[in-house]
């Protein structure tokens, strides 16, 4: 299979998992949204563009800080089920891919931003298209939530990985898969080469969360690896993870996530 091949069939994977995707996907730190403002000094009224809402994880809690979003989602599900989470809201949300996607003439952006979803646009055409439906100054923000392994973290991610050699899905040593606190990937530099935009602000955030067992695996069931993993591997890693967890004397599981919080200005 060719990698654009894979990479089209991973990005859309994530509509098997609309249905549980908002309940099962962490919620972003609020002191996150609160320095994506702070850098780009947006104020209520503000006309936000996102890439690849999902279900709205990111979009909600801007919603609420009285800006207008228009999201573009490439997955029908998704889509659908954004719609029903940001009733009442001043939120549109339009079914299709940012890299297709035109706006109204003569609509400008005061920020275009993706949570966890820059990484599948193409990155041929995505700088560009940021750049073309931004006003001038106006701002190009973007950040994952990651799995990061700081001092002291759950050993059971260590210690699983047999499991995942087993089935032949383990991590690989050498593409830092095990990245510590701060470690994370910074695409300062891709953002640098496109020639459109001058980055102003990155930061790192963490923070973590207590999964009991139903809750992790609905996690992984919302990720990519996971969702399109051969059944007999997902039932022999999901029972094994139920063993291990529920050998446990509080059944959970401690898992933290990172972002780097990427902001650049449109050069004009």
């Amino acid at each position: 299979m060719n990698l654009m091949n894979d990479n089209t069939k991973l990005r859309e994977s994530f509509e098997h998992a609309a249905n549980i995707y908002q309940q099962a996907r962490p919620d972003y730190p609020a002191e996150l949204f609160d320095d994506l403002i702070h850098v780009t000094n947006l104020n209520p009224g503000d006309r936000l563009l996102e890439v690849g809402c999902a279900t709205g994880k990111a979009t909600l809690p801007l919603a609420k800080l009285g800006f207008k979003i228009t999201c573009v989602e490439l997955g029908a599900e998704l889509a659908a089920i954004a719609r029903q989470n940001l009733v009442g809201w001043d939120v549109d949300i339009i079914n299709g891919s940012f890299e297709d996607w035109q706006p109204e003439a003569e609509t400008r952006f005061d920020l275009v931003f993706a949570a966890t979803a820059w990484k599948w646009v193409d990155p041929e055409v995505r700088y560009i298209k940021a750049w073309q439906v931004l006003r001038p100054g106006g701002h190009l923000a973007f950040w994952n939530a990651d799995h990061v392994f700081p001092d002291g973290a759950d050993p059971f991610f260590r210690d699983i990985q047999t499991v995942y050699y087993e089935i032949g899905e383990g991590k690989s040593v050498e593409n830092n898969d095990w990245p510590r606190l701060g470690e994370l990937h910074d695409q300062s530099d891709e953002i640098e080469k496109s020639s459109l935009f001058e980055v102003v602000h990155i930061r790192h955030f963490d923070w973590e969360r207590i999964y009991h067992v139903d809750e992790y695996i609905k996690l992984l069931e919302t990720f990519s690896g996971h969702i399109l993993m051969e059944e007999w591997k997902r039932g022999k890693l999901f029972n094994e993870i139920r063993v291990r967890l529920n050998s446990r004397a509080e059944k959970s599981v401690r898992r933290h996530w990172g972002a780097v919080l990427h902001v650049a200005r449109r050069k004009d």
